[in-house]
């Protein structure tokens, strides 16, 4: 479920469309809720995570200066998980020491993992340590990474998180 207008009473989305229905008074559900990973108390309370938003003409050199504040870091990158050619060099160094997530920032669909080839394609920066984020959105992928990390996880498991959990 997603917030898709500022005021609507109707902002909330379910995508791909509605999880169920009411008939007779009762509600019916199209499907059962996938299982979630179970959630304790954070291990940390200092936690920061941030999202960076790739666009046009970015040549990356701003990942660094967030990266040296950050425990994890999500990139929304183009279309199938694609980032600028400048990006690559600093998500590899960046993925050796902190968890990096790369979601889509088109709102639907996964990232995907080996269609595309060239410098920057979703390819690359996997191949260099970056974490696909599978169908999450951004920020839906931020808030995931952001209570692993609070909750103690292992750069390992949330790998792992993510590729078993957020899958297509």
């Amino acid at each position: 479920m997603s917030k898709t207008h500022s005021t609507s009473v109707t902002a909330f989305v379910s995508a791909p469309g509605p999880i169920g229905y009411l008939a007779e008074g009762e509600p019916v559900f199209h499907g059962s809720p996938a299982n979630a990973p179970k959630l304790l108390d954070p291990v940390r309370r200092d936690v920061h995570t941030a999202l960076v938003t790739a666009s046009v003409g970015d040549d990356g050199r701003l990942l660094p200066v967030i990266g040296a504040h950050v425990d994890g870091l999500v990139v929304a990158g183009f279309g199938a998980g694609h980032v600028p050619g400048g990006y690559v060099d600093e998500l590899e160094k960046l993925a050796s020491r902190i968890p990096v997530v790369l979601a889509t920032r088109t709102g639907r669909g996964p990232v995907l993992r080996r269609t595309y080839g060239f410098r920057g394609s979703e390819s690359d920066p996997i191949s260099r340590g970056v974490i696909p984020a599978g169908t999450l959105t951004p920020i839906k992928a931020k808030v995931l990474l952001h209570t692993a990390l609070a909750i103690g996880t292992s750069s390992a498991d949330i790998r792992a998180l993510f590729e078993e959990g957020c899958s297509r």
